[in-house]
């Protein structure tokens, strides 16, 4: 059995993950004062995050490595931190966070 977390895609996947969620969550505090273009740039990138940890979660899904398998586990239980009841499926979160996106682009674009 291989390693997941040692293939060179879940390794890429993964830091994408890390680099755009930094970027991200560390302007959200100053997303009033983004004129309108930063807005919908960083709506985009929250679309593309929400893409690529949707794309993670389906990988850790398929595999059965014991590490995979943790993470995904950890995943699910982190739903509960966002007030959501324990079990949610995760697809559920992806779609109200889109919902959530989709808002904020017609938000911006009033």
């Amino acid at each position: 059995m291989t390693n997941f977390f040692d293939s060179q895609i879940v390794q890429e996947g993964l830091d994408e993950i890390k680099e755009l969620q930094n970027e991200v969550y560390g302007k959200m505090s100053k997303l009033s004062n983004f004129s309108h273009d930063e807005k919908v740039n960083h709506i985009e990138k929250l679309e593309i995050l929400l893409e690529k940890q949707r794309l993670m979660f389906t990988r850790l899904s398929l595999s059965d490595d014991p590490e995979a398998v943790t993470m995904k586990n950890h995943m699910q239980k982190t739903v509960g931190l966002m007030g959501f009841p324990e079990g949610t499926d995760m697809n559920i979160l992806f779609s109200l966070m889109q919902e959530t996106i989709d808002v904020l682009k017609k938000e911006v674009d009033q």
